[in-house]
């Protein structure tokens, strides 16, 4: 007897290539869509065919979302940036955790009895940023999207934006929340530690910059009024100015204002070194509330109405329901 012979088949790739997988994931896509639909038209029918239900449910939403809403309700966010004078930002962290798990509060401060009673909530801080290199803060990231590791948008290490919500009746006691904020950060020890030796250092680079300037100073007036022969009338300078005198001087007027607005800067650190944090500004609101009524209403609307759907659901399914609890 002949063997037969054996026939082999070739292997099939089962490798998915980009255009199969873009295949796989539109006709997922389609289903969802199609499935979104007949859940669509089904709701419509039960709209239709039980009307009154579904309308109770959605007036009922609706009216708790004008409660929700009231105006003595309406609650807005406030914002200040804080400025860290010496300390760094894990221990702005550690001494701002008792208000953001609004645990662990000290029993004598002036912001526990308004945190206890719900006066205020939701204290969170955000990284400000200095997207021109300048030591200037330009914006405050609310979504938290920049890295630490970003060059370009950096994160400033001594400023804070320190957020927190309240409601609208209770907008009087804004003054007392910056207190008590204040209070309680600057009583942390080891804020206060940073801060002491920052002052010092502050202080003495104040005094040194002063005295940079007033050698800039006398080293101009030196060469201005003792070499007349050195004299330009009308000798323009690239900074914007007509300048007179020796030459010589312009190869450090650079300096000499770069100087200038270094002390300028740090004499302003210096006014606002009074404690180891401060505010550059008092708290401000948001005008664009939290529970917004439009946005409050589309919401409520729509679980109204997929609240009165389900009930409608139950309804037009008792019997079957019923049958199988009974079984």
């Amino acid at each position: 007897m002949e063997k037969k012979k054996e026939t082999t088949v070739p292997a099939v790739d089962k490798e998915m290539n980009f255009l199969d997988l873009c295949v796989v994931i539109g006709r997922a896509i389609g289903r969802g869509c199609v499935a979104a639909w007949h859940l669509l038209e089904h709701m419509l029918r039960l709209t239709y065919r039980y009307w009154w239900i579904v309308l109770t449910l959605v007036v009922l939403a609706v009216a708790a979302s004008l409660y929700y809403t009231r105006r003595a309700n309406t609650i807005y966010k406030v914002n200040a940036v804080a400025l860290i004078n010496g300390g760094s930002i894990q221990q702005f962290d550690q001494a701002f955790a008792p208000l953001q798990s609004m645990k662990m509060l000290p029993p004598d401060a002036a912001i526990t009895p308004l945190v206890l009673d719900r006066k205020v909530t939701r204290f969170e801080t955000y990284r400000v940023i200095d997207a021109l290199h300048d030591k200037t803060p330009d914006y405050i990231d609310f979504k938290r999207k920049v890295s630490p590791t970003d060059t370009v948008n950096v994160q400033m290490h001594d400023r804070l934006c320190i957020q927190f919500r309240i409601k609208e009746r209770d907008l009087e006691l804004l003054p007392e929340v910056e207190f008590g904020v204040l209070q309680l950060l600057n009583n942390n020890p080891a804020l206060q530690q940073s801060y002491v030796t920052y002052l010092n250092n502050l202080r003495n680079e104040a005094i040194f910059n002063h005295t940079q300037a007033q050698k800039l100073d006398s080293l101009t007036s030196h060469y201005y009024f003792y070499q007349p022969s050195a004299m330009e009338p009308n000798a323009y300078v690239g900074t914007g100015v007509n300048f007179y005198g020796d030459r010589r001087i312009r190869l450090f007027l650079d300096e000499i204002y770069k100087q200038r607005e270094h002390m300028q800067r740090t004499d302003y650190r210096l006014q606002l070194a009074t404690a180891p944090v401060v505010l550059e500004n008092h708290f401000a609101v948001d005008p664009k509330p939290v529970n917004g009524r439009l946005k409050f209403f589309v919401v409520f609307f729509l679980l109204g109405w997929i609240a009165g759907c389900c009930l409608a659901e139950i309804v037009d399914k008792r019997k079957a329901l019923c049958a199988w609890l009974k079984a």
